[in-house]
């Protein structure tokens, strides 16, 4: 059994120089050992922080971006509902059924518009193959988006469906110098 020592016995202790620089190194070793743990637990610290910084990333972007299956989904049938109304004769429009439809077609976008969808703007735009998809080349100011034939989506800041447009081929129709 060990009995520890009283400090009176440990000061009338001698010491060998010998005994002393050798605890004196085991006391340095022990230092170093401490210092490359101490590193090591800062290390492993900064590491968990990041993972947590970049799991918490990873959370809001699966949010804000869940139900973009069922937007992309949605899409046809809006595009359906604006083919529709653009294509009542002008004698109908007034009609009381028409008004309801219009205004079914103004909820919808403003679902979309809740959940971060907005249309992307691309008549008289430069062509940027990250926005649009270019179906056929037609007379215009060269580069330049002339007619949208099918909208374009961006969910947040991420594009969900590129708008299908007709470029300017930099043949100027004569109706448009006029």
């Amino acid at each position: 059994m060990y009995i520890p020592k009283e400090p009176e016995e440990i000061e009338n202790e001698q010491v060998e120089p010998e005994d002393l620089e050798s605890l004196r190194g085991a006391l340095n070793e022990e230092r170093v050992k401490a210092e490359n743990h101490l590193q090591n637990w800062q290390r492993v610290q900064a590491d968990f922080i990041n993972y947590k910084r970049r799991s918490d990333q990873e959370k809001e972007e699966t949010k804000k971006f869940a139900n973009s299956v069922l937007i992309c989904n949605l899409l046809p049938v809006l595009d359906d509902l604006e083919r529709a109304l653009s294509s009542i004769p002008p004698h109908l429009v007034k009609l009381p059924w028409v008004e309801g439809v219009k205004l079914i077609e103004r909820k919808f976008h403003g679902v979309l518009d809740s959940q971060g969808v907005k249309p992307i703007k691309v008549k008289g735009k430069p062509f940027d193959p990250n926005l649009h998809e270019a179906a056929i080349s037609i007379a215009g100011r060269e580069g330049i988006v002339v007619k949208e034939l099918k909208k374009g989506y961006k969910l947040h800041d991420k594009i969900i469906r590129p708008a299908t447009v007709a470029v300017g081929n930099g043949v100027v129709d004569r109706k448009q110098k006029k």
